[in-house]
């Protein structure tokens, strides 16, 4: 295979895992429509950065040392459902914590962008399962011996297509029709949120066996 059939197989496959439901969009969404449309970019920036250290972890061998060492990726696995869960619980426990209605601008308090980043960040990396994913493509659609051109293009490749598709939800829910319905539902979508979180922490947590 040459190497643009090949980035593009390895791009198609990441785009549809990206925007498969998960905490990572939850994370996002909830970012987009409750803060700022600044703040949902930035989650969004978390997101992608997370993806490309995934993928340089995968074309490094990350797989084959979870493969030899199992307990490492079991707990992981039980860090990362827990940090999942924790973020839910305290979106569950805010939702009837008033929010100031922002749909006339994008102020918000100093600080708040990179703690936004952060926790993109966090729950990209969150799920070692992302990084299987990346490796169980890489294996199947790379060369024995990768090229350097593909080892450099990867890692951007996936940043791209994660920040990309979570920049979309970000921009789209950011806007003011998503936002007021957020408003005016506060409680219920928080509540449906952070359930999410708190199943999708615990169901990974649970799968540690």
């Amino acid at each position: 295979m040459n190497n643009a059939f090949i980035l593009i197989s390895i791009g198609s496959a990441v785009a549809i895992g990206a925007m498969s439901p998960g905490p990572s969009f939850v994370m996002v969404a909830r970012t987009a429509v409750a803060s700022t449309r600044k703040n949902g970019l930035c989650a969004a920036l978390g997101m992608g950065i997370g993806g490309m250290l995934f993928a340089i972890a995968a074309l490094c061998g990350l797989q084959a040392l979870l493969a030899a060492v199992p307990w490492l990726y079991l707990t992981i696995k039980v860090i990362g459902g827990t940090y999942l869960a924790y973020l839910g619980w305290k979106i569950f426990r805010g939702a009837k914590q008033p929010l100031a209605d922002m749909a006339g601008g994008d102020a918000a308090p100093a600080g708040t962008a990179s703690r936004f980043f952060l926790t993109g960040l966090g729950t990209q990396m969150s799920n070692p399962k992302t990084a299987l994913f990346y490796a169980s493509i890489f294996a199947a659609l790379l060369p024995p011996d990768v090229p350097v051109s593909l080892m450099i293009a990867l890692p951007c490749i996936v940043f791209a297509i994660e920040a990309g598709w979570y920049a979309i939800v970000a921009l789209a829910l950011s806007s003011a029709a998503p936002r007021a319905a957020y408003l005016r539902y506060k409680p219920w979508i928080d509540r449906a949120a952070g359930s999410a979180m708190m199943f999708l922490g615990a169901k990974l947590v649970s799968s540690a066996k």
